[in-house]
Formats: C-alpha cells, structure tokens, sequence
C-alpha cells in the first residue's frame, strides 16, 4: 500500500521502503520494499526506465496519475 507524504522535509524512506513520485504534480509516495517482487510493479517501473530512462535523476518518477497508482498498488497489497 503506498502512503503519499506531502511533507517535502522528510527526504529519506523509512528502512524497508523507497520514495516514487507520481502525477503532473509529481506527488511522493512512500512503498514498501515488497511491492519491487510483484510483476505488475515491475512493469511500470520498467514503463518509467522506458519514458524517462536511467539518466542522472535521483528520483523514481512513474509515468501515471495518482489515482491509477493508488488503485494499483492497493490492489496488489490486497492481492499479496
């Protein structure tokens, strides 16, 4: 499930998450570690890689709108 944070103060993850931004606004969101063994999630970061690339960006932007990621990833925790 991931957990949005508007908090901008809070740069790093707790331990066993990582940050990704989402959306024109690029929102952060806080997941969880497990969600990087779950293919669906695997597609998309690969859909990220694919739009945006490896590049020198330090942060994980997925290329979809909050409310397409927060149906995804609470169906994969329901599904887990």
């Amino acid at each position: 499930m991931a957990r949005k944070h508007d908090n901008e103060g809070t740069k790093r993850a707790p331990k066993g998450h990582f940050v990704v931004y989402v959306g024109k606004e690029l929102k952060r969101f806080v997941i969880p570690l497990s969600m990087l063994k779950n293919p669906t999630f695997q597609q998309l970061l690969e859909k990220a890689a694919d739009e945006y690339g490896y590049g020198s960006q330090k942060s994980i932007v997925l290329p979809c709108d909050e409310f397409t990621f927060l149906r995804t990833t609470d169906f994969l925790a329901s599904s887990a």
